[in-house]
């Protein structure tokens, strides 16, 4: 059989424009567990700048052991939908432990946090709803609002980021919605900022609007115990709706879930496409995940040296002349300005043994190119010291600081 020549002519042009542009992105192979240190093929040893592992938990003994005993006990996976072929006891523990965890009465783990945001607008917004997610919001919260706007005809807005003046004048213009609904990250991925929840809460009360808050970045990493952004600001148990990942702080491995009233999670078990006609979370996912929440539980101190190390390695830079952008996360943004400037230089550190990745448009603003680090509890300050003399130097050969 022939392939369709001028389809595949069409990717590859493509392909072609996006190498010329600079923007291509050429997948690094790693061949030992996601770490501080990592060996990547062809390079050796790498420290890692761009990982998602705040906690140092990917590699935890514990947690993949976890792992192991699940897939001994309970095999590889469903092989069907949950409530077609059974689901598993390790399921209903995980939600348990996850709600408890968060601050909710409830919650329903999805093969990915994608999956989880998908299913929540979609499955409870209806004709006649408002939906107001701020500008910066992750990818899947965008498409999830979109999926739904296509699916129920619900009318949507795009306001300010964190400005909650402007957030204000959407839902007073939604005074006659059925329903209003106001979406948020609460760590905004590229900017490592903190959503203003207490304001948001008091919004969301004034209007009679339900609150939904993506935690990604910040379970495992805010408040004190690491239970997100509602334990950052003192406010647990007051959201209304918390969405989240397996994938990051917690092991780092895949999943997500929605936590809220249990009449959610029943509707999205009864309603949710993706519960409905995908796969549940492999349960030796579940486990390791189950093991990671009792894990940061016990050991609040992995938090504790989180923030530290954040904040260290947020005023190393500074000292040494660059321009990282003001926060208290482990979202790290080097301001380069400049596209072209920010991938060079994580090339160059590549080259130096540090894999930090550069973001440019139009994935941020024209002049706002950065080098996103993303610090871990793992990190040594040598490792942090490292990184901070190394992205000195290159920068100086940019001519980025002198």
């Amino acid at each position: 059989m022939t392939l369709n020549q001028g389809f595949r002519a069409d990717l590859e042009q493509q392909i072609a424009k996006l190498k010329t542009d600079g923007v291509y992105k050429r997948l690094n192979h790693l061949d030992s567990p996601q770490a501080a240190r990592v060996q990547m093929e062809g390079r050796g040893e790498v420290l890692i700048l761009s990982s998602n592992n705040y906690l140092g938990l990917c590699n935890e003994p514990s947690i993949v052991q976890a792992g192991i005993d699940g897939l001994n006990r309970f095999g590889a996976g469903t092989s069907s939908v949950r409530f077609i072929c059974g689901t598993y006891t390790i399921h209903r523990e995980l939600e348990a432990a996850l709600a408890r965890f968060v601050g909710t009465p409830a919650s329903m783990s999805f093969v990915a946090a994608w999956n989880a945001n998908e299913a929540v607008t979609a499955s409870v917004v209806e004709a006649g709803d408002f939906v107001a997610s701020d500008a910066l919001n992750h990818a899947s919260i965008i498409d999830s609002i979109r999926l739904a706007k296509a699916i129920t005809k619900c009318t949507t807005a795009v306001y300010k980021h964190g400005d909650i003046d402007d957030l204000i004048e959407k839902l007073k213009g939604a005074k006659s919605a059925r329903r209003r609904l106001i979406w948020t990250d609460g760590i905004f991925s590229m900017e490592g900022a903190i959503a203003k929840l207490p304001q948001l809460l008091q919004v969301a009360r004034d209007h009679d609007a339900v609150l939904i808050v993506d935690d990604s970045h910040s379970t495992g990493v805010l408040g004190a115990t690491g239970r997100g952004t509602a334990e950052h600001f003192g406010v647990v148990g007051e959201v209304d709706i918390i969405t989240s990942t397996l994938g990051k702080a917690l092991g780092g491995a895949a999943g997500g879930f929605v936590a809220g009233p249990e009449a959610l999670c029943d509707i999205l078990t009864q309603r949710s496409r993706p519960q409905l006609f995908s796969n549940a979370l492999p349960p030796t996912v579940a486990c390791s995940a189950l093991a990671a929440v009792r894990f940061i539980q016990a050991h609040p101190e992995r938090v504790t040296a989180l923030r530290e190390n954040s904040a260290y390695f947020r005023n190393a830079l500074r000292e040494a002349g660059l321009k990282p952008l003001d926060g208290e996360t482990p979202i790290v943004p080097i301001i380069i300005g400049e596209t072209a400037d920010a991938i060079r230089m994580s090339e160059m550190l590549l080259d130096q043994g540090i894999f930090v990745t550069g973001f440019g448009f139009p994935v941020v603003p024209h002049g706002t190119a950065r080098l996103r680090c993303q610090v871990s509890a793992a990190h040594t300050r040598d490792d942090l010291e490292h990184a901070v003399r190394s992205i000195r130097a290159v920068a100086s050969q940019v001519g980025i600081v002198k």
